[in-house]
């Protein structure tokens, strides 16, 4: 993410919580995140709550900074990063965020936004590139807590903590929306539960490497797919809930097309009778990392300690 810092780089702290979607103050969330032209870095200046009256578009070269202060996000549809690209959401929690109906919003370069019907996700990404989404805590939303849709890619989701939640995390639009075959997401050293039920993630059409994370139980499924995505988990510990069902996966479509399917295990551990039904082709599934992406994969039989920072970080001031 070389891309947020360096020359030009504009240092702007948050000091006032309030929100106005269409008039947002200088010192608010939303006047850094969506009107401040070029790379712009975002600091708080103390502990704050935000509620968001409308989803807050987040513009390219965006970084969003929550180290050495407790910054809670809620509200109408929480974080929108639409068309956006070089973006970076690191040290916030993000809860309770609801449903809003068609609205209107400023977005970058002050043109007023028209926006349609939104359901109240944490992070919700579309048509979005080179995003990084680390050390957030997610939890409690109305319908998700995060979604990367609409041809978004190159993603990268680590140590985050997500929990207390029915449908976690969706990569990719739905099962017609083809541009999805190119997304590209990493999912490593996170932590999932207490309390999810289902999409940790849930992939279509494209690319998901989820590697290193810790799952504390589930009801439905942990990890599941539709529409031929490749699938590759690496190394993750899965705890299975004491009753209910104990399979990780879940597969929705035709035996022939799960046949041809790119979804696996490798070197995953499986505690409390956890199950990883295996089938269509082992392998297959590969990162396609270039050698600035590419990292070691723990084993794991160390996630716990991996893991063990996940969510938002306590930092002081001085540590930062």
């Amino acid at each position: 993410m070389t891309g947020n810092i360096g020359k030009g780089t504009v240092r702007y702290t948050v000091t006032d919580p309030s929100d106005d979607p269409l008039r947002p103050r200088p010192g608010t969330l939303r006047y850094g995140a969506t009107l401040v032209n070029g790379k712009v870095w975002i600091t708080f200046e103390r502990d704050m709550t935000i509620t968001l009256q409308k989803p807050l578009l987040v513009s390219s070269f965006t970084a969003i900074d929550g180290r050495s202060a407790n910054v809670h996000i809620t509200g109408g549809g929480c974080l929108l990063v639409y068309k956006a690209t070089d973006v970076i959401i690191h040290g916030l929690y993000i809860h309770h965020c609801r449903a809003q109906p068609p609205s209107q919003v400023i977005g970058p370069d002050s043109k007023i936004m028209p926006l349609g019907q939104v359901d109240g996700d944490a992070i919700r990404l579309v048509t979005a590139s080179k995003v990084w989404i680390d050390h957030n805590t997610l939890y409690a939303c109305q319908d998700g807590l995060l979604d990367v849709t609409r041809g978004s890619t190159q993603i990268t989701i680590s140590n985050n903590w997500f929990r207390d939640q029915d449908k976690v995390m969706l990569l990719g639009h739905d099962d017609g929306y083809f541009r999805d075959r190119n997304m590209k997401a990493t999912i490593v050293y996170n932590h999932f539960g207490p309390n999810c039920n289902q999409r940790m993630p849930r992939v279509r059409h494209g690319y998901a490497h989820v590697a290193n994370n810790l799952y504390q139980g589930w009801e439905q499924y942990a990890i599941g797919g539709s529409s031929g995505p490749s699938i590759k988990s690496e190394a993750n510990l899965f705890i299975a809930p004491k009753g209910g069902n104990k399979e990780v996966t879940w597969r929705l479509g035709s035996s022939l097309s799960k046949s041809t399917w790119s979804f696996y295990s490798v070197r995953d551990v499986f505690e409390n009778g956890a199950s990883f039904a295996k089938k269509g082709r082992i392998g297959g599934a590969k990162p396609h990392y270039d050698s600035r992406q590419s990292f070691r994969v723990g084993d794991a039989q160390s996630v716990r300690s991996l893991t063990s920072s996940s969510g938002v970080l306590k930092c002081s001031r001085g540590s930062r």
